[in-house]
């Protein structure tokens, strides 16, 4: 825990601990399911229900996280989803039974529902304040807390077996980050616009209007982009060894090295993504990523063998990285409606990915399953030529959001004004 005296540095620094702290809040009760199954005297099913009851809060919390952050702003509504986190990770260690559990677990996917939305909206409020990119680089601390909670885990292991131990001093190192973010957050005041534009006949209501209304199209094709995107990056993780091990035969030494090269190179790239993005605009690093990842996974499941696959599986990692950060700034400036359904749908995209390319593997092999992973990854690049993209230094981020003949929005010449406030909240 260091002080940041750069106004950038320390609310880059306090967002990137809330993303840290999903990161680590979800892989540390992730990384104990042998122990949880073995508690309740799990089955296979059972420990697949779980997990889908996770995912299916968070997907369903679309309407209350839309109303929550109009009426609480992104803030407050980090800090409270936050606090619950940590206190379901402590009542899912102690959970007497198996429905107790399912009921843990379903909250805990609205909570980090919440939380997905409240800290992705900080991040682009971040990004138009002080017109400098930073969304690919809070997305990396997120694998970040993802490793720490499986060092933490290995070391618990190696002290005490006890789940409640180990939940405990999770939720230590989850309140002291919680208790790091919350000053330098974004206020809800640097938060709001200073003017909210007309909207166009298939765009939502004004923020005044207190009901959720009908998605625009604009939004609905970033919902898309962002499902597929999820689609391709939670099959990777699912399928990649096995397809190194049954399809091109790879040693049992070998075939884990299809998911590290994924997860190495998306880490890689979204730390240094944000500089792509000022240079050549989101628009273009989406597409030209999305191609990327497509057509090197296709060219690798044609030509086969072990160092063609981790070649693709490289392409892949590299070219979706900066997908769902460009996508979630996007979503953001169309407003908190637009924000939370592109995260639901991305949410989707997460659980259903993994299972729909298994049917396909069943039905066929599993040589088209990753065939299918690699034209979701196209279809990124086809939905991202439908969406409306504007860099961090435009003087404009809402001007004609329905007019998408011009995807590039390459970076200004000229920075906009510096007391500009975010358009995160705004209407779209």
């Amino acid at each position: 825990m260091f002080r940041v005296r750069d106004d950038f540095r320390r609310a880059q620094v306090a967002i990137a601990a809330l993303f840290c702290f999903l990161g680590l809040q979800y892989a540390t009760w992730a990384s104990r399911l042998p122990a949880i199954k073995s508690k309740l005297d799990l089955g296979e099913a059972e420990v697949g229900l779980l997990l889908m009851a996770c995912g299916a809060g968070a997907a369903a919390s679309f309407p209350l996280v839309a109303i929550l952050t109009r009426r609480l702003g992104s803030r407050l509504l980090a800090l409270l989803s936050a606090f619950a986190l940590g206190v379901l990770l402590l009542a899912l260690a102690v959970a007497p039974n198996y429905p107790v559990a399912l009921l843990i677990i379903c909250l805990d996917g609205v909570a980090v529902g919440c939380l997905n939305v409240a800290m992705n909206a900080q991040g682009a409020a971040l990004e138009v304040r002080y017109q400098r990119t930073a969304m690919a680089k809070l997305h990396a601390t997120f694998s970040g807390g993802s490793l720490c909670a499986a060092l933490l885990a290995s070391g618990m292991n190696a002290l005490t077996s006890t789940l409640a131990a180990h939940f405990a001093v999770a939720a230590v190192l989850l309140a002291l980050l919680i208790g790091y973010a919350r000053p330098g957050l974004l206020t809800e005041d640097e938060a709001a616009p200073k003017a909210a534009p007309e909207p166009a006949a298939d765009e939502p209501a004004p923020a005044g209007r207190r009901r959720l209304s009908m998605p625009s199209r604009i939004t609905i094709w970033m919902g898309c982009a962002m499902a597929f995107g999820t689609v391709t990056e939670g099959a990777m993780n699912d399928w990649s060894a096995l397809y190194m091990k049954d399809v091109v035969h790879a040693s049992a030494e070998v075939a884990p090295l299809g998911i590290a090269v994924v997860s190495v190179m998306m880490v890689l790239a979204r730390v240094f993504a944000d500089g792509w993005r000022t240079r050549w605009g989101d628009g273009r690093i989406v597409r030209v990523g999305s191609v990327l990842a497509g057509a090197g996974l296709a060219v690798a499941l044609v030509v086969g063998g072990v160092v063609p696959a981790l070649i693709g599986f490289a392409c892949v990692g590299l070219g979706v990285a900066a997908v769902t950060p460009c996508v979630y700034v996007a979503a953001a400036r169309a407003g908190s409606d637009a924000l939370a359904l592109v995260a639901a749908m991305g949410t989707t995209g997460l659980l259903a990915g993994p299972a729909l390319i298994g049917f396909i593997a069943s039905g066929s092999s599993l040589v088209w399953g990753m065939g299918a992973v690699a034209a979701s990854a196209l279809l990124v690049s086809v939905c991202a030529t439908q969406i409306h993209w504007t860099s961090v230094t435009d003087a404009d981020a809402d001007a004609d959001a329905d007019v998408n003949t011009d995807t590039d929005a390459e970076p200004a010449p000229n920075p906009a004004p510096a007391d500009r406030t975010p358009l995160t909240d705004a209407p779209a």
